[in-house]
Order: C-alpha cells, then structure tokens, then sequence
C-alpha cells in the first residue's frame, strides 16, 4: 500500500489478517507526527474502516488502588477462555511525558500480557486531551480491524481522561471500593453519570462493606436521570482477584447493548462520537500549527510582553494570534 509516493511500512492485509507485528507498527504510524506518515496511517485507516465498528467498547474508570488492572487482567482472561479476542488500551495524558503508570498496568495484567488473544497498548495523548480521543480512537480501530472483538479502554490518569474515555466507548464501567462513606461524598458526580454500571470491588475480602457501598451507590445513582431511557445503571459488588461477579457483569455489558442496539441508540451514540473525534482532530491540529508556525513563534515573545506591560490587552493579543495563523 501506498500513500502518495510514500510507501508505508505495513499493509491493512497485514493488519487484517491479525499480524501482531504489523498491528503494533500501525498504531505506532498512527502515533507519528511526521506529515508523510500522518498521510500514510490516514490512507491506511480509511482501507480498514470497512472491518471496523464490530466489536463490544468497554471503557473503565476508577480511583487508584481500586484494582482496574487485577479486574482487566481477570474479566480479560475469562473473556479469552470463551473465545473472545480483548485488547486492552491503557490511557493517560501525562504518558508521553513520564511513561505514567502504564508498565507497572501491564505488569499487573501478566496472564493477559501472555495471552495469544489478548493485545495491551498504552495510549498516548500527545499532551492533550484531544490527543486521548484521537490516537487512542484510532488504536481501537486498528484493534478491530485486526479481529479484536472486545476493545477494554482503561483510564490510568484521573479528571477529565474519563470525559474522553466515555466519549470513545460504549459502556463506562465504575470501578469503586468498599465502604462508600467520605468516597461517596467526594465523589464527582460527572462520574456517576457517565456511568452505565457501578461495580463495588475487593468484595471478597470485604463482603460487608461492599454491600453496604453498593446500597449506597443504588441511592445516589436514583438522584441523577439516567443517561438512556432504556437503561438504569446498575451496582454489582465483584472481586477482581477472585472472578466474582465478573460474569454477571459481562451479562450486563451485552445486555445494555443489546438494548441500545435495538432502539436505535447505540448507532446514534456512535455518530456523535465521529463527530468529537472529528473536533478532536481539528482541535490537535490547529494547537500544533500554534506551537510550530515559524512566524508566530517569532511574535508570540513581542506579544505577551506587551501584554505584561499593559499596553495590549489579552483580547487584542489573541486577535492577532488568529490573524498571524490566517484564521
């Protein structure tokens, strides 16, 4: 395959057949900022756009130590032993300045890491948010060509990365600790909304508690209108170490599903999320023609100086910022 002139260093054959090599070469083209191979990974997603959409998007959230990862790492092996192919991508906006905490994640998960079926990437954000939505989106896309049939999104960072993860999915999945009390208190309620289940971990080593959080999740969760007509989240208590209640909550993953699949809503969910991902894409561009335009970055010194001297004010300066970019 080619883009222009510019040959690629893998095919969507290749892709499409399930080579693991060529899958991680594509997403790291996916990932490259050079213009010949943005040209490239566009020619090559729009060839395997036609293999995409397919698969079941699980995106998953909760506060550190909660357990994501033990939970993944068991949902994902269950889900494998049935016949399921899982890729897992693990988002954090600071990864590509610090790594975050995805090596020790893929650590954690080591029966999936040595899985055949199973396929964990993490995804970098290039610094911002929007880059979440894109590379991780097109990720995802790549996985379903390859003939992953279940896409597990893990938030490693913690704000606004669950606003971009429930944007790419789906299903948002809770992960939460036992013993509600202060947790329930301090937590956003933006979290609970999103979410399409509550599921109580380490259950099984804190049965009481975990009911007793969930009871309380349940009441929260009756203050807020639910985000689908057809659709009221429900709360679980689960142990990702031991397996319990895992199977159930994968019943409640197809189930919503199913349901949204049949009004109508899942499809229209899924063309909204084109749509911020298109904004997303816009978004990212005109930030690095911002950061990179050789003559704005010349004026831009000139402009916030006269902005700390007062003699420009912010509204001005950023009108001519605009100018400079030819918008």
């Amino acid at each position: 395959m080619t883009g222009g002139t510019q040959k690629t260093p893998v095919s969507a054959e290749m892709v499409a057949g399930g080579d693991r090599a060529a899958l991680a070469r594509a997403i790291t083209l996916m990932e490259s900022r050079r213009p010949d191979h943005r040209e490239a990974a566009r020619v090559l997603l729009q060839e395997l756009m036609p293999r995409t959409g397919k698969a079941v998007r699980v995106g998953i959230t909760g506060v550190p130590g909660v357990g994501k990862s033990t939970t993944i790492d068991t949902l994902g092996s269950m889900l494998t032993e049935k016949g399921h192919k899982v890729a897992v991508l693990a988002v954090d906006p600071s990864s590509t300045r610090t790594g975050g905490a995805i090596l020790g994640d893929k650590t954690r998960m080591a029966r999936l890491a040595a899985d055949p079926n199973a396929f964990i990437r993490p995804s970098p954000s290039s610094g911002t948010l929007g880059g979440v939505a894109a590379k991780t989106r097109e990720t995802m896309l790549l996985c379903e060509a390859a003939g992953f049939d279940v896409i597990l999104v893990e938030t490693v960072g913690v704000g606004q990365s669950e606003t971009a993860v429930a944007d790419l999915t789906d299903f948002f999945l809770v992960l939460m600790l036992p013993g509600a009390g202060d947790e329930l208190q301090g937590i956003k309620k933006g979290i609970l909304e999103l979410a399409d289940l509550i599921a109580v971990n380490k259950a099984d080593d804190a049965g009481a508690k975990a009911k007793a959080a969930a009871a309380e999740y349940k009441a929260a969760l009756h203050i807020l209108a639910p985000a689908s007509p057809t659709w009221t989240p429900p709360v679980l208590t689960v142990s990702g170490l031991t397996g319990q209640g895992l199977d159930e909550l994968w019943t409640k993953v197809l189930d919503h599903r199913k349901r949204l699949e049949a009004t109508g809503e899942l499809a229209a969910k899924r063309r909204a999320q084109d749509t911020k991902w298109m904004w997303a894409l816009v978004h990212e561009r005109l930030h690095e023609r911002l950061t990179h335009d050789p003559a704005l970055r010349q004026r831009v010194p000139e402009i916030e100086r006269a902005i700390a001297g007062g003699t420009l004010s912010p509204n001005a300066a950023a009108s001519e910022i605009v100018k400079l970019l030819g918008l």
